[in-house]
């Protein structure tokens, strides 16, 4: 297996941005391991399906050609990139991802994914689930505010940017809450995980720290 570096935390702690530049940095490919389940989600409600019914949404995951590099998101032949970046599929995302066999089939896939070559991989289970032999593990983390307003600012979550932030805190300590309550692989630091705090930290100095520890232990 290729290295992986593993980049966990909750939302609007920078994980996309910090994973970019270490992909950037390292030439490595970068894995948005979020994007496949809001692909998903995005893929069950175009056909109309119940998203707690787990046979259903399974079937889904288990037939889609998901392909997802840096920012762009393709799920059997379309672009989803803008489209799963919403609010309505944050939700939608949350209960798909509480279903153990969804897991089961896209932490297979990411698995797959580091016999083709070293990773930068961001979600929420990388580091403890995904892969637990990370070569380097990373958690992000930052204040409520502050991710509440990097979400408001973050030109990929467009919608996000009409709303106030006490409503987008709201929704995103809701998320934060289902994610680490969920009995399939909840969002937790992994024990070997270096912990990075990011308030108030330019995005631009998080990434050289991040890099500065991922080459400090990976030659």
């Amino acid at each position: 297996m290729h290295p992986v570096i593993a980049i966990d935390g909750p939302s609007g702690v920078g994980k996309g941005t910090v994973a970019r530049a270490l992909a950037a940095a390292l030439g490595y490919r970068h894995v948005d391991t979020g994007a496949m389940y809001r692909a998903v989600a995005w893929r069950a409600q175009q056909l109309g399906l119940d998203l707690d019914d787990e046979g259903a949404v399974l079937s889904v995951a288990q037939a889609a050609v998901i392909d997802v590099d840096g920012s762009r998101v393709m799920i059997d032949g379309t672009d989803v990139s803008a489209a799963i970046r919403t609010p309505d599929i944050d939700r939608a995302t949350t209960r798909v991802a509480r279903l153990p066999q969804v897991r089961a089939e896209l932490v297979a896939r990411q698995r797959a994914l580091a016999e083709q070559g070293p990773l930068v991989m961001e979600g929420r289970d990388i580091g403890t689930v995904v892969f637990p032999a990370a070569a380097v593990k990373i958690y992000l983390d930052a204040s409520a505010d502050e991710r509440a307003r990097r979400r408001a600012c973050d030109p990929a979550h467009s919608a996000a940017q009409t709303q106030d932030l006490a409503h987008i805190a709201e929704a995103m300590q809701r998320r934060d809450e289902n994610d680490r309550t969920r009995q399939a692989s909840p969002l937790t630091i992994a024990a070997d995980a270096t912990v990075v705090d990011t308030t108030g930290v330019p995005a631009s100095r998080v990434a050289d720290e991040v890099l500065a520890i991922v080459r400090a232990r990976v030659s």
